[in-house]
């Protein structure tokens, strides 16, 4: 088909140089394909070297520390592709004897693998015609053909996937799936697309009728919550502080954070000091608190903004068991805690 024809072409002259596309092997394109979810490539790729390296099989890392894992994740968000990274190494090296499944339908049954990522381990991997979708290639679907139909509903999954098994090379579906994916991140961009230079631009409705940013469409999440945050910093004089690691679900799970104290809206010094004694916190011992962050860090995420606070609470020692200092960077913790551990400078 002329369309395929167009974008192998397009992908031969302008594709990037990426480590994972020198490779067939499933473990290199399974690691890649979920580090990339919802991640740009420049920020991914250290994060593939550094597992790589760390891991260099799936055996490596099914044996690793899911707090090793957490911690090399750290930074990258959407922490539970990191706890199901570690799970499913664990069931490939336990129950498949360390061999990934060869086919779309096999690989759909693995923990944090759904159509996408299924799709492009099926068709790098194994040749299998499955095209893949993901935000790229709906992009570049509903803007050359002009679909409006919201991406994130279940009509327009099963619309889009329809168009794009049409489209797939069927002698090539690997350097088709990774060209239309490369297409999307590089040519026809969220904002500001080369549509000037494109192969596309004499056929592309979006382009033609003026709707490049009308497209792709997508339904309105539902208004993030709001919440604050605030955080303890607590400081011995034997230079001890205190993480503790949360439990349950959530997004931050099996991840450190200081002993946090949650508010309806924001607290100042005084209120804070009182509800810390009253709760009887540091159960009578003298404490000095002073506020760190004049002005509250938003911390957004999809779901939800964090208006958070950090406070830092000077004692002479702790009351339970705390964590020295100097090893606070050996815990695995959120990014809004590492930004703050490094700004602050425990050393």
């Amino acid at each position: 088909m002329i369309f395929s024809k167009i974008l192998t072409t397009w992908y031969s002259n302008n594709k990037r140089d990426l480590p994972w596309r020198q490779t067939k092997n499933p473990y290199y394109i399974w690691l890649s394909e979920i580090i990339l979810q919802q991640t740009q490539v420049k920020q991914g790729l250290p994060y593939y070297e550094a597992f790589v390296a760390k891991y260099p099989t799936v055996f490596d890392l099914a044996n690793a520390n899911e707090s090793d894992v957490l911690k090399l994740w750290q930074g990258l968000g959407y922490y539970s592709r990191a706890r199901n990274l570690h799970a499913t190494s664990k069931q490939i090296a336990s129950e498949l004897e360390g061999v990934f499944p060869n086919n779309y339908k096999d690989l759909l049954k693995l923990k944090g693998v759904g159509d996408y990522t299924a799709s492009a381990i099926a068709s790098i991997c194994f040749n299998e015609i499955s095209a893949v979708l993901d935000g790229n290639v709906y992009r570049v679907l509903s803007r050359y053909f002009g679909v409006d139909t919201p991406i994130n509903s279940s009509k327009g999954a099963k619309e889009f996937k329809q168009l794009a098994q049409e489209l797939i090379d069927k002698n090539n579906p690997a350097e088709f799936n990774q060209a239309i994916m490369e297409f999307g991140a590089t040519q026809c961009k969220p904002k500001k697309p080369y549509c000037n230079i494109c192969p596309y631009n004499t056929g592309c409705i979006a382009f033609n009728e003026n709707r490049i940013n009308e497209l792709p469409v997508k339904i309105k999440s539902a208004k993030a919550k709001k919440k604050h945050f605030n955080f303890l910093v607590f400081i011995s004089e034997d230079e001890k502080t205190v993480l503790e690691k949360r439990e349950g679900k959530g997004i931050w799970q099996n991840l450190y954070q200081f002993p946090l104290v949650e508010t309806d809206e924001t607290i100042n010094l005084t209120d804070l000091k009182n509800r810390i004694e009253n709760n009887n916190l540091l159960k009578g011992m003298p404490f000095e608190l002073l506020q760190y962050n004049k002005e509250p860090i938003v911390h957004k995420l999809s779901h939800q903004h964090l208006y958070t606070t950090f406070w830092i609470i000077n004692v002479n020692k702790l009351l339970e068991e705390g964590i020295l200092i100097s090893k606070i960077r050996n815990y695995a913790v959120p990014i809004l805690i590492g930004n703050f551990i490094e700004s602050f400078n425990f050393d």
